[in-house]
């Protein structure tokens, strides 16, 4: 084994002449306060640059500067270094070279770690600098759950194999907190909240058990071959929630919580009977970050400030729009937090109630007892309220009341189904609604998609293929101009994927005297032609087009986009007829 020497990095930084002897006395300073590494300390304090620093490190120690943004790892290779303590001492195992092990390292000074990982695996350690960011992400997709959730599920499979009466029976029993399937939940949900998925399903089938995780709108599939495990997963899901176990045959609802990696998340499940099982699938809501504001979901500017201006108005009615999982909660809540004072009184019909706010009255519908939209809105007018936000207009008696409200003096928000804002108004008026009272009570329609945003770590130039030239031709106007679009290669940062995250886009159509008066008159046509000839209307596909321009998206997320929206106006036209 290698034997090292402590080196220290400040003073070979100051005799370098790179910070000044009282820089490196200033950052000793902070770094007694704050227990953190002199590296992180001096970056902080803006005495030198990351970028600087690990280049210093990587030519004073002579060892490589790895960029694992683009790095393809060996999973297999990976995992040679417990996950436990790979995040203990910020490394990760990168390729076996002749003369070792070669090991990324945020800290490749850190002489107890080299020592330890040459300790544990037994063969020489080669340090390579890396970018701390970085590894930490790497981590996270390096050291996925797919094959502990493999393993349980083989054992609980042997588990049931081996007993004749119904494990379901004991699964309420306290002592089993380390059976199989308890253990098999808690890894189930420690990685889809560490990849950011926002939905898990479960689903069998004739042969085998398929579990999804839908990551950034993708839903990304593991089969395993131990069918006769979902009875026993089911159960405890529905246990958890509160539900019916012996209850086969209709579907049901529930919600639990639970605490993961340190994050309180809200778990909202459903169930629905198949032809081999029950299929589950549960929404994860982190509660633990607290709610979006305004200015962080991603609003265009020049939206939010009109956005602003309708839902600080005394009365009206304003509608978030778009299809399931387009973030259209994440805006109401949003506006309902920026709101939310002791001067106003708030109250909300909801289904189920996603996110609890302080002061503000929320209820949750509950058909089974009578408890309806229409029934908790007709009771909450009568309660006083300034602001009223009901989940989902539903139907013609919830679209009526919640219209005759904002008439009344109140402001009401709410949500509709629909794929833009334009047929958004044309909507009320199909549900039953009078075109002249939708036309006094609507001030403003919001609608909203969420596109993915591309890979930082991975992004690319992207020449247009011929369907999107064609498409910027026609749809957009556009003929091919100087603009670089990008895309994302896929990298370990996004899991190959090419995109990282998403992004909402919007468009805000304002109800103006032109518009009004196409409602009272019941003229969809006129309503859809005055719409466009608005201002500062723009359309979903021209935001998506902006940030396609910007780099943020892709042109095939563009045009992915648009289509949607052109499936769901065909969609409208032929169920018209």
């Amino acid at each position: 084994m290698v034997v090292r020497k402590k080196i220290r990095i400040g003073d070979l930084l100051v005799s370098e002449g790179i910070i000044s002897e009282e820089q490196l006395m200033q950052a000793l300073q902070a770094q007694k306060s704050s227990g953190r590494k002199l590296g992180h300390t001096l970056i902080e304090l803006q005495f030198i640059s990351e970028d600087r620093l690990l280049e210093f490190l990587s030519r004073q120690l002579q060892v490589p500067l790895v960029d694992l943004r683009l790095f393809k790892f060996d999973l297999q290779l990976v995992k040679v270094i417990p996950e436990t303590l790979a995040r203990r001492f910020r490394v990760v195992a990168l390729t076996r070279e002749a003369s070792g092990l070669l090991v990324g390292m945020a800290d490749p000074t850190d002489i107890f770690a080299l020592d330890k990982l040459e300790s544990l695996l037994g063969e020489s350690i080669i340090p390579a600098v890396v970018r701390e960011s970085d590894l930490l992400r790497s981590l996270d997709n390096v050291y996925r759950r797919t094959d502990e959730i493999e393993n349980i599920a083989e054992e609980l499979g042997e588990e049931l194999a081996q007993t004749d009466f119904n494990l379901t029976e004991l699964l309420p029993d306290s002592q089993l907190e380390d059976a199989p399937v308890v253990r098999l939940l808690k890894t189930l949900f420690e990685d889809a909240v560490q990849v950011g998925a926002s939905d898990i399903h479960i689903e069998p089938d004739e042969t085998v058990l398929r579990i999804r995780q839908r990551i950034d709108g993708v839903l990304h599939e593991q089969v395993m071959k131990e069918k006769r495990i979902a009875g026993a997963l089911v159960s405890r899901l529905k246990l958890m929630s509160g539900l019916d176990i012996s209850e086969r045959r209709l579907p049901q609802d529930g919600r639990f919580n639970i605490r993961v990696k340190g994050k309180s998340i809200d778990i909202r499940l459903s169930t629905m009977p198949l032809q081999y099982g029950e299929s589950v699938v549960m929404r994860l809501l982190d509660q633990s970050g607290g709610l979006l504001k305004l200015d962080h979901i991603g609003m265009p500017a020049h939206i939010l400030a009109r956005f602003r201006r309708f839902i600080h108005q005394p009365h009206g009615l304003v509608l978030v729009t778009g299809p399931t999982g387009s973030g259209k909660t994440t805006t109401l809540y949003g506006a309902l937090n920026e709101m939310n004072s002791p001067e106003k009184k708030i109250i909300t019909v909801e289904d189920p109630v996603e996110y609890r706010l302080p002061r503000i009255n929320q209820v949750q519908v509950n058909t089974k007892v009578g408890l309806t939209f229409a029934g908790v809105l007709r009771t909450a007018l009568r309660q006083d309220p300034d602001v009223v936000m009901v989940g989902e207009m539903r139907d013609k008696e919830t679209a009526e009341i919640g219209l005759r409200a904002a008439m009344t003096g109140h402001l009401v928000l709410s949500t509709l189904h629909t794929n833009d804002a334009i047929s958004t108004a044309l909507r009320l008026l199909d549900m039953g609604a009078e075109g002249y009272v939708v036309a006094s009570s609507l001030q403003a329609v919001l609608a909203q998609r969420l596109v993915r945003r591309i890979c930082s770590s991975c992004s690319e130039d992207d020449p247009l293929d011929a369907q999107q030239r064609s498409w910027l031709k026609n749809a957009a106007g556009e003929e091919e101009n100087s603009t670089i679009y990008k895309r994302g290669r896929g990298c370990s940062q996004c899991g190959n994927t090419g995109y990282h995250g998403r992004i909402g886009i919007f468009e805000l159509l304002e109800i103006d005297a032109p518009l009004a008066d196409a409602l009272r008159r019941n003229d969809s046509a006129g309503f859809a032609r005055a719409a466009q000839l608005q201002e500062d209307f723009t359309t979903l596909a021209d935001c998506a087009l902006e940030y396609a321009q910007q780099g943020v998206t892709t042109m095939e997320e563009v045009v992915r986009v648009a289509g949607q929206v052109d499936e769901l106006e065909l969609e409208q036209v032929d169920g018209a007829h």
